[in-house]
């Protein structure tokens, strides 16, 4: 696409973006807070809270496995129920899980908020964010996270540059301290891996070695498994496909054809590992991550109406969201032992 006029340009890039309304911020104010509940809820239970989830009913045959099943919907009713019992009736619990949910939350909202300050910096309409509350158990953490719509085109290329890169790089500071309280408390044996292990990432292991941590010697504490999961998170939205914020900046920098194929490249690789690490490492998580690259690898990116190359500070800014991605990505984050 060629280059806009001058003209049309500074109508373009000097426009106010759209503000809120009160109904909006009430609608995604409650979203927020319905999320808050699903994932505290979340922290109490297996595998980051104490509280175990599986059945304990060991079926011998079909028709136990089906009596079993039929059940399951009842006792996960009941096992909901007693875990807002606990919560309201448990001042440790209730701060342990409520630890976890902010945590987690708090990294959430400064991830999406670096991509909706961005927007109203380039006069790009966008909505607040929106937070996915999810049945705990169901949904990762009791939350698909949040994400925020892009009501308009993008202005130039280095508008959809700093927009993607500014929510992962805000949400990777947000949680470096989370982090470091993680391991720095270590076990607190309120909540546990069980037939579960986590992988750590890169930056989980160098904040071990800079306060003299051993990773390996166990970490059930809230703090530890907010930043995991916010470590996951990162990792995911920068792999370099569709419009996740790594496929805006690898369209950024490098272009439509270039983020075209790295992005078949991502799940072509993904696929791969997905089925070594469930064959070798016993991890089926793999297969999540190439699915959602799969469909990632469907969604086309807008043009944005200035295709100008980036500038080298905006370069070196994209190799410093590789360094973050390095940090925090891991192939199999969750082996089954």
């Amino acid at each position: 696409m060629q280059e806009l006029h001058s003209f049309e340009r500074s109508v373009i890039f000097e426009r106010r973006a759209m503000r809120p309304t009160s109904r909006a911020y009430f609608r995604h104010s409650l979203l927020l807070f319905v999320t808050l509940i699903t994932v505290t809820i979340a922290g109490t239970l297996y595998p980051f809270g104490k509280v175990p989830i599986l059945p304990d009913a060991d079926p011998q045959n079909l028709s136990e496995l089906i009596e079993l099943l039929a059940s399951l919907p009842g006792r996960y009713i009941a096992l909901i129920t007693s875990v807002l019992a606990l919560l309201a009736s448990d001042g440790e619990t209730l701060f342990y899980s409520l630890s976890f949910s902010i945590s987690l939350l708090l990294i959430l909202i400064v991830h999406e908020l670096g991509h909706y300050i961005a927007c109203r910096i380039y006069g790009v309409d966008a909505t607040l964010p929106f937070f996915i509350p999810t049945p705990p158990m169901i949904g990762p953490a009791g939350t698909f996270g949040a994400f925020i719509k892009i009501m308009s085109p993008m202005p130039s290329r280095k508008a959809v540059f700093d927009i993607g890169v500014a929510g992962p790089i805000a949400g990777f500071i947000a949680l470096i301290p989370v982090a470091i309280l993680g391991v720095v408390m270590g076990d607190t044996s309120a909540g546990g891996h069980g037939g579960l292990v986590f992988a750590n990432p890169l930056l989980l292991y160098i904040i071990a070695s800079v306060f003299g941590t051993d990773l390996h010697l166990g970490f059930g504490n809230p703090f530890y498994f907010a930043s995991w999961v916010g470590l996951l998170v990162t990792a995911l939205n920068l792999i370099p496909s569709g419009q996740l914020d790594g496929g805006h900046t690898m369209y950024a920098v490098f272009g439509e054809r270039v983020h075209y194929w790295i992005g078949r490249l991502a799940f072509a690789v993904m696929a791969i590992l997905s089925v070594v690490g469930f064959f070798y490492f016993n991890s089926p998580s793999g297969f999540l991550i190439a699915i959602l690259l799969g469909i990632m690898m469907r969604v086309g990116h807008p043009r944005p109406w200035d295709t100008g190359p980036l500038d080298s500070k905006r370069k070196l800014i994209a190799f410093v969201t590789l360094i973050i991605f390095a940090l925090s990505f891991v192939p199999f984050p969750i082996k089954i032992v």
